[in-house]
């Protein structure tokens, strides 16, 4: 059984891999300040990024939770969402209100995916 850690810091790794299947730490947009649709574009980017470091892509997306920090952006967020998620290739999600790491951060998402 070989896990692989990627990124590694004191508090967390970006990515690890076990069997076959990549778990990536929760990704953040990098211009905090942007509004929903920016800070969701630049997330999913990270993640694309990430995803294609190890092999993998949002086609092999198994799981992703979505946290939000109000509802009221659920739309905007789905609209780019929507228009990134491959036809075919919806993994299987979660999307919740939650308080932020930081307050000017209006999006999260944490995916897991096969190799």
């Amino acid at each position: 059984m070989s896990i692989q850690r990627h990124q590694t810091a004191q508090r967390m790794s970006k990515i690890v891999i076990h069997n076959d299947t990549v778990y990536l730490c929760g990704q953040v947009a990098e211009d905090r300040s942007a509004d929903i649709t920016e800070q969701t574009l630049t997330m999913l980017t990270k993640v694309d990024q990430l995803l294609e470091s190890v092999g993998s892509s949002r086609e092999k997306m198994l799981s992703a939770t979505v946290y939000l920090k109000t509802m009221d952006d659920f739309a905007a967020m789905n609209a780019v969402w929507d228009a990134w998620v491959p036809e075919g290739h919806a993994p299987a999600r979660a999307c919740v209100e939650a308080a932020m790491a930081s307050p000017e951060l209006k999006v999260e998402v944490s995916v897991i995916a096969a190799l």
